[in-house]
């Protein structure tokens, strides 16, 4: 079993950056492959980036490519989003996810992860 918390959202001007956090709980969460997805009403959930158990692979959606990055600190249970130039497009509610067993082809795949976070809001305005 694996709790996930996700922090850090907040409201920020276009351009300007975020860095969220996703703690988990669980001795195991080393194991665990992680994604980040976001979603906003009306829409049906976007993955964002997802990093392997280890933090040596790294995938992101094409859209947020070169903007943010995904890593990982095992040692502290938690996995990062650093957002940086930041659109109002990526207004949203950010969930983090882990998954024990994922495949590289289905890693944004919401349906693959086993666990989730509730969710942190980031608005962001120009």
């Amino acid at each position: 079993q694996v709790q996930l918390v996700e922090s850090g959202g907040g409201l920020v001007q276009a351009g300007g950056s975020l860095r969220l956090s996703c703690a988990a709980s669980g001795r195991t969460f080393s194991t665990y492959h992680v994604g980040w997805f976001r979603q906003t009403p009306g829409k049906e959930r976007e993955f964002v980036a997802a990093i392997n158990w280890s933090g040596a692979s790294t995938y992101s959606a094409d859209s947020m490519k070169g903007r943010f990055t995904i890593s990982r600190d095992n040692a502290k249970n938690t996995v990062y989003l650093q957002m940086n130039s930041l659109k109002p497009e990526d207004t949203g509610v950010y969930y983090c996810a882990a998954a024990l067993v994922m495949a590289t082809k289905t890693y944004p795949l919401p349906s693959q992860y086993d666990y989730w976070g509730q969710g942190a809001q980031v608005t962001v305005v120009s």
